[in-house]
């Protein structure tokens, strides 16, 4: 009977170590990236269209719809980087640099993620298919993939109106964070750049 006593009075005490464990884990800090739109954003060609232009969420396979950084030791295997995180999950983050560079060049009415009636006059559904980066045969660098399949829906009659796929690459000469980082912005800034150009252009022959 003791010896039950004894057990059943540790049982609260080994819990409570358990929840101070989680609980130093959850604060340990992390260190948090962002992408940024590119600098140069696509010009109107013309004067503001009175188009309202919807972004959805982009679509992933599952090791992609996260907020960690993938690397690729294989073309089969994905791993993530430790203590480190996207501020967004992979793609709500494309899902606003999509956003950002629209908007900047000023081509439409609106852009958002959501319309602001009952519907858009065009929808921007996107597949992200790579966002990545992949190991070099060295094990010390890396080279940083990233694509798209994105297709403009005109809502009146739900018609694709548009298919595009867009690729970059980007190199990393080390493993470092940052330098990832880098490389991932810069081919995140060449897809942005090609992708408001095609679907300003888009949008305005549909």
């Amino acid at each position: 009977m003791i010896r039950a006593l004894i057990v059943s009075a540790a049982l609260p005490v080994l819990a409570g170590c358990g929840t101070l464990s989680a609980l130093s884990d959850a604060t340990t800090p992390l260190n948090v990236f962002e992408l940024r739109p590119p600098a140069q954003a696509a010009a109107s060609p013309g004067r503001m269209l009175a188009r309202d232009v919807i972004l959805e969420l982009p679509t992933t396979s599952g090791a992609l719809e996260t907020d960690r950084i993938m690397i690729r030791p294989s073309a089969l295997e994905a791993q993530y980087l430790p203590d480190v995180r996207w501020s967004e999950p992979a793609p709500v983050m494309v899902q606003t640099l999509m956003l950002r560079s629209l908007d900047a060049a000023q081509a439409f009415r609106y852009v958002g993620r959501t319309p602001l009636g009952a519907s858009g006059d065009f929808a921007i559904v996107t597949e992200l298919v790579d966002f990545q980066a992949d190991l070099a045969p060295d094990g010390e660098s890396a080279r940083v993939a990233i694509g798209l399949i994105v297709r403009i829906v005109r809502e009146q009659d739900v018609r694709i109106i548009a298919t595009r796929t867009f690729t970059a690459t980007a190199q990393a000469g080390s493993l470092e964070n940052a330098v990832l980082v880098d490389a991932f912005n810069a081919a995140a800034g060449q897809v942005m750049t090609d992708f408001a150009a095609w679907a300003i252009a888009s949008v305005r022959g549909g």
